[in-house]
């Protein structure tokens, strides 16, 4: 524990609950990487498609939306970590 000037005291969570919860994390981390991936791939292969028939351009609000959510994805570990 610490102390701060204050008084207050701040206890650490045992490492009995942190070392399962980092194990859960990484393995949350690495699918989202997975899911991220698989949806661009997705995405491209839907844009290549549509572009050979000769579609326009709706597919991009959908590139958007995976890359926003790898983006979250990828910000959500470093926010836990600094929280924890």
């Amino acid at each position: 524990m610490q102390a701060w000037p204050s008084g207050v005291l701040l206890a650490q969570p045992p490492s009995t609950v942190t070392g399962p919860l980092n194990e859960v994390l990484a393995a949350i981390a690495w699918l989202a990487t997975a899911a991220g991936v698989a949806g661009l791939l997705f995405v491209g292969i839907r844009m290549a498609i549509s572009l050979r028939q000769g579609e326009g351009q709706e597919h991009l609000v959908q590139f958007a939306m995976v890359m926003g959510a790898c983006i979250i994805a990828a910000t959500a570990g470093p926010i836990v970590a600094f929280v924890k």
